[in-house]
């Protein structure tokens, strides 16, 4: 989806900087082409903005797009065609909420994002991973304690496959690169919505761990981490893991490895806040929903010491089924910790840096995606205006008004 559009009398954000231009703004064929003053355009839509503050559109780098249930146990069971228009109903809520990019953290694939490319529904841009790969037991092994059986045909919707050796994590690890895995996604902790592990274990070998960051660096990719302890973390970072994604119960030591190593943290604080307070109505089995305390009151400190040392931080947001309606509600949390400027730096430039898109997205500059978003008061001044998507003026996805 491209357009023509000029923009007039527009505050622009420029969130490296953190500073407003005030001017106009001109996309054509999907790009930001101009910024300047008295720009004009006979072929484009033109709207003058009255002094609004534009923003480049939001990216949230963790999502689950196919989670139609917080029962994840149960995906697999469901008729792929049903969740693939789940996960389109999905999508297009998220455009409507801002988020015209979005990283799936697991359970998406080349279809989702070539029919979203293709314009076949709408939704935001999609950089898919496919299956997380697992040890068996682990965070991504959805069998309960009296399954035997594994089943990871392609045509099933979970979010996980197990893969246990490092030959077979190799081979799985070609397989989502083989399929356009943007990045390979990996288990290294335990988790809340897994039936059979606990939050504070490791998981995978050292060696498992290091010959799967070897075959994503091999293919130009990277790997993101699921990761609570500092155990965990520190010893993923160590092994070469670009993103770490949680971290609810990082330590100092792990600040100094994520600085040491050029490595990203995706927070994902709104999920244990909406899996406490509604998980189990949205499908969230009562033995998962009892380890939320685990993580939750964790979350907002590991956020504030990476914060204050200095760790590159994005937002996520990791909600599932029905809780994915609180996806703008993280702006707020984080910024009970954060300055507004460092939220939305996590939402925009710092984000499109992790997905080694910059300059592409996350940006107003010419030669950009021409997403943007339109509100009229200014965020950095009210971190709190992001939170209230109902109030946003316009969002736009390639050069084109695609909300209101």
């Amino acid at each position: 989806m491209t357009g023509s559009l000029l923009l007039r009398n527009a505050r622009l954000l420029d969130p490296i900087a953190g500073e407003y231009t005030e001017g106009d703004l001109r996309c054509a064929d999907g790009r930001i082409v101009e910024i300047g003053d008295g720009l004009t355009a006979d072929d484009a839509r033109t709207e003058d903005l009255r002094g609004a503050f534009v923003l480049p559109g939001l990216i949230d780098a963790h999502v689950h797009v196919t989670a139609s249930t917080a029962d994840l146990g149960s995906l697999p069971a469901s008729s792929p065609s049903y969740v693939a228009a789940h996960s389109a109903r999905t999508m297009s809520r998220m455009l409507d909420r801002g988020f015209t990019t979005v990283r799936d953290a697991s359970g998406a694939d080349y279809g989702l994002a070539d029919a979203q490319a293709e314009g076949l529904f709408r939704g935001p841009r999609l950089l898919f991973c496919g299956r997380a790969l697992s040890q068996t037991g682990g965070h991504g092994d959805s069998r309960t304690r009296g399954a035997n059986a594994s089943d990871d045909h392609p045509c099933c919707a979970g979010l996980g496959r197990v893969a246990d050796g490092v030959d077979a994590v190799r081979a799985a690890a070609r397989d989502e690169l083989r399929k356009g895995a943007h990045h390979i996604k990996v288990m290294a902790s335990g988790g809340v919505a897994s039936p059979t592990d606990r939050i504070d274990s490791t998981q995978y070998s050292a060696e498992e761990l290091r010959a799967i960051v070897e075959e994503a660096e091999s293919a130009n990719r990277y790997v993101a981490a699921h990761a609570y302890t500092a155990r965990a973390v520190n010893r993923a970072l160590e092994l070469g893991v670009r993103s770490i994604e949680h971290g609810n119960l990082i330590d100092d030591l792990s600040v100094e490895l994520f600085l040491r190593h050029d490595a990203y943290l995706v927070p994902t604080l709104v999920t244990y806040w909406a899996l406490k307070e509604e998980g189990r109505e949205h499908g969230l089995p009562e033995s998962s929903w009892r380890k939320v305390d685990e993580v939750l009151g964790a979350g907002m400190a590991a956020l504030e010491k990476a914060a204050r040392g200095g760790v590159k931080i994005v937002y996520g947001s990791d909600l599932l089924g029905g809780m994915h309606r609180h996806q703008n509600h993280e702006f707020r949390l984080r910024g009970e910790v954060q300055s507004a400027l460092e939220v939305v730096r996590s939402a925009t430039s710092t984000a499109a840096d992790l997905l080694n898109l910059t300059g592409e997205i996350g940006t107003l500059a010419p030669g950009a995606h021409a997403d943007l978003l339109v509100v009229d008061r200014d965020p950095l001044e009210d971190i709190g205006v992001l939170a209230e998507p109902e109030k946003f003026r316009h969002i736009v996805q390639g050069g084109t008004v695609v909300s209101p």
